[in-house]
């Protein structure tokens, strides 16, 4: 089973979804491919394409609670390229930007992929105290986003993502 890049109609992703939901909704007429993926689905009278891109014909508002993730260790390292936010290490762990203790909150904002050896480092104390700092800005994965932390995107959905 192949997926395909589904865009809204001002081009702005919106959700991987499967070959099959691909090419109904091309073949309802709903959204019209971009680019295709080399696959085929026949049928004994039809043969169709199967899009590999395709963009709505009209443009959906995708209600705020459908745009995001759950706060897991795994979402967040996915998010951070398993790339540990103080030594660059590989990260295997998550850390609390602002420690718990301190009343920092279990939110995407206030995480952070981390080594173990520098989470144990902080430990509870802040940035400021350890003079460290972060190099990019923890956020909230929403969209298509999200749904690229649980998979690597295909070749011809580059051109259509801003996270690439």
């Amino acid at each position: 089973m192949t997926r395909a890049l589904l865009l809204n109609a001002s081009y702005e992703p919106l959700a991987i979804i499967r070959d099959r939901d691909a090419v109904e909704l091309y073949m309802e007429e709903l959204a019209d491919p971009v680019e295709y993926s080399g696959h085929v689905f026949r049928s004994p009278s039809t043969t169709v394409l199967v899009p590999s891109v395709l963009v709505l014909r009209k443009y959906v508002v995708m209600p705020e609670k459908h745009r995001s993730i759950m706060l897991t260790t795994r979402n967040v390292c996915a998010r951070d390229q398993h790339v540990c936010a103080y030594c660059r290490g590989h990260a295997d762990t998550i850390d609390h930007i602002v420690p718990r203790a301190r009343g920092g909150r279990n939110i995407w904002e206030n995480v952070t992929a981390a080594c173990r050896r520098c989470n144990g480092k902080k430990g509870q104390h802040t940035l400021a105290e350890l003079g460290w700092s972060l190099d990019r800005t923890p956020y909230r994965p929403k969209g298509v986003d999200a749904h690229l932390l649980k998979t690597k995107p295909e070749p011809a959905w580059m051109p259509y993502l801003q996270v690439a």
